[in-house]
């Protein structure tokens, strides 16, 4: 088969001796690949590096790799001529990855790695990995996002709790005792806020690198959500706001209680702040979304208020979604799908038979083996 041509399975014959090599189909890496023979013509070119360049991959080879790829760094200087991967220094082995411009002014990530056969030889090939930079700008706007949210969020309650703190100081005698008392309040709801925020930026942490941890404890589902529809009512909301429906007998439930009760808080906070009417809350067994498990335990929480826009339940466990009415981080939904399927469960969104927000969470049973 001539340079140029491609196999059966669509991955250019030349590619052997690299990944197709231990059976990997270049055309299934994530990243684009390019592969330049010693006289510096293309002999691999996949998938990925045909849609990153916007070139048909049979376009690609058999061309100059500087033509096949005419990449400039971001002062406008063609990239091949600066590195000069056949005439330059014969002890180099790779290019560090950078960010450099395509036709167009589109910026990719590229790295590159000199093949020798020789430690001081010519080079035999030339490996040029291409990486969208799309996704890792969303990253940066995503952490950019949070770094702005969580100083707005900090700077009101610090404020407050700096203005009522000095105050206090300099004209402790000066306040009558009633006065006191309502600004060590405020200062005192104003850190229980602060701490929050905390809790959720460090859940957040660990739910994006993997290390939220779960101790499984048996939880009694029914009564912690009697616990948070008590609290409501001491609170001042009426009694008949909620309606609590348990469908037994239901399984065993292994989780841990601290998180379900975050999930809990969450999603009934949500319903009571966004939504109207009565709260529902259903609680069944059901089929459990783990394989290898036959039953769980799923809840459902819904309201008989506006409901959910179409165009936003894609949004809505995404970070700072908010809803139509503004108040809070926007990051709590995004905790409460984390912490479910850290719990190896699943979470959606839909709505509700009275035409509210309806979310319904449902989780493994999960009991430890020496009970199974």
């Amino acid at each position: 088969m001539s340079v140029g041509t491609r196999s059966a399975h669509g991955v250019s014959e030349a590619c052997a001796g690299g990944p197709a090599e231990y059976g990997i189909d270049p055309d299934q890496l994530p990243d684009g690949l390019v592969v330049a023979d010693e006289q510096g013509r293309v002999i691999c070119f996949n998938a990925a590096a045909a849609r990153i360049t916007s070139l048909p991959a049979e376009e690609a080879l058999g061309q100059r790799l500087e033509k096949a790829l005419p990449l400039e760094d971001l002062e406008g200087r063609r990239w091949w001529q600066l590195t000069d991967p056949y005439g330059g220094l014969a002890i180099r082995r790779r290019q560090p990855e950078r960010n450099l411009l395509l036709p167009g002014g589109r910026e990719v990530l590229v790295c590159a790695q000199y093949v020798r056969t020789e430690p001081t030889g010519p080079v035999h090939r030339v490996v040029v990995s291409l990486r969208d930079t799309e996704a890792r700008r969303r990253t940066e706007r995503s952490h950019a996002e949070l770094i702005a949210t969580v100083a707005h969020e900090l700077r009101s309650p610090l404020t407050s709790v700096k203005g009522f703190t000095a105050t206090l100081l300099a004209k402790w005698e000066r306040f009558t005792d009633d006065q006191k008392r309502l600004m060590l309040e405020t200062v005192d709801a104003d850190a229980d806020r602060v701490t929050r925020l905390i809790a959720e930026l460090l859940d957040i942490s660990r739910i994006d690198s993997g290390r939220l941890e779960v101790r499984r404890q048996p939880v009694d589902i029914g009564a912690a959500v009697g616990r948070h529809i008590q609290a409501y009512v001491a609170a001042g909301l009426p009694a008949d706001r909620f309606l609590l429906r348990l469908e037994q007998p239901l399984p065993a439930l292994w989780a841990d209680p601290d998180k379900i009760d975050q999930v809990l808080s969450n999603l009934l906070e949500n319903a009571v702040r966004h939504g109207e009417g009565t709260v529902t809350i259903d609680i069944t067994p059901t089929a459990s979304p783990r394989e290898g498990e036959d039953t769980g335990t799923s809840v459902t929480v819904s309201d008989e208020g506006p409901g959910i826009p179409e165009e936003s339940m894609n949004r809505v466990f995404t970070r700072f979604w908010r809803g139509s009415k503004r108040g809070g981080t926007g990051l709590g939904l995004y905790i409460v799908k984390g912490i479910v399927e850290a719990h190896g469960g699943t979470i959606t969104v839909g709505r509700g038979p009275q035409g509210g927000a309806e979310f319904r969470f449902t989780l493994p049973v999960s009991a430890p083996a020496y009970l199974t």
